[in-house]
């Protein structure tokens, strides 16, 4: 067992006869810097954006009410003006989804649900989704198929094909290895 640890210690030995661990140490920290520079810079704009929100949504029209003005030019030949914004949208609660949709019909406005409708076959059932594709079809349904492969499994089948010195056409599907220092943080 020593054997084969003293034959590691040597090839690891014979590798950073090229290259210095102080050096993959020092890249490791700018590394780390730059992480830790790019999340302050992350947080930092998370702010700015939450503070023009505010000025654009409260701060603004504030003061503008308070003159009795919906809009005002600027001296530089710019207008500002505050108009309302409205969004709506479902809940992701099952329950309450169901709740607006019965809204919605009850309003005379379920034309605008779409119902999807999605039957997922499993490997080797290729023939079963031919079947169904066909009994939609044959009684007036226009059937709408997409196909997929999940990016992960065919990141693995990659990974697989490469590391058994096998290929993948590079032309027909978007390929590329890249090298990558991930460290772990406490």
């Amino acid at each position: 067992m020593s054997e084969v640890r003293n034959m590691m210690l040597e090839d690891a030995r014979d590798l950073l006869d090229n290259v210095e661990a102080s050096t993959v140490a020092q890249e490791c920290v700018k590394l780390k810097q730059k992480e830790d520079e790019i999340a302050a810079l992350e947080e930092q704009l998370k702010s700015k954006k939450a503070e023009a929100d505010d000025i654009s949504s409260r701060v603004i029209p504030e003061l503008l009410q308070e003159q009795g003005l919906s809009e005002l030019k600027l001296a530089d030949g710019s207008k500002v003006a505050v108009k309302k914004e409205y969004r709506c949208t479902l809940p992701k609660d099952e329950d309450k989804r169901s709740q607006c949709y019965k809204w919605l019909r009850d309003q005379g406005l379920g034309d605008i649900i779409k119902n999807n409708v999605f039957v997922t076959f499993g490997k080797g059932e290729d023939d079963k989704a031919e079947q169904l594709l066909n009994l939609a079809a044959e009684n007036g349904f226009q059937p709408q198929q997409k196909s997929d492969v999940a990016w992960m499994t065919l990141t693995a089948l990659f990974r697989e094909r490469i590391e058994s010195g096998l290929d993948m056409p590079s032309e027909v599907f978007s390929t590329w290895i890249k090298d990558k220092t991930k460290i772990t943080r406490k």
